[in-house]
């Protein structure tokens, strides 16, 4: 089985937030998860679309085959940097806001549709 990666760093999406989005196509045929990732109503989708198809793109590059007979065989949410902030509030004090990255992996792989199954 031939694989092709894309990797995407430092993205403004919460780790927790994305991992859902993640979960809904690993394992999935690309078709499938692409349709998948445009009728979830999610800020994460369209990050993770557009990383989809980077992974696609780089497997076709390779020389891999066609996008329908391709499977998400990983896909995984790392925790990335975390912007601390921090807002007044009343009588001199403060509240510490993070502002959350991740770093989103996405593999895809040729693999006989009777091997899923």
């Amino acid at each position: 089985m031939a694989e092709a990666q894309a990797v995407l760093r430092f993205v403004r999406v919460s780790p927790r937030k994305a991992r859902p989005v993640i979960d809904l196509i690993r394992g999935q045929q690309v078709p499938m998860a692409l349709a998948l990732l445009r009728n979830t109503p999610r800020q994460a989708c369209k990050v993770v679309e557009k990383l989809l198809m980077s992974a696609v793109a780089n497997a076709e590059q390779k020389e891999m085959g066609d996008s329908e007979s391709m499977v998400v065989s990983k896909a995984f949410v790392d925790c990335g940097p975390t912007l601390k902030r921090f807002r007044a509030r009343s009588q001199g004090r403060a509240n510490a806001i993070q502002k959350r990255m991740s770093h989103i992996t996405v593999v895809v792989s040729t693999a006989d549709i009777k091997e899923q199954k």
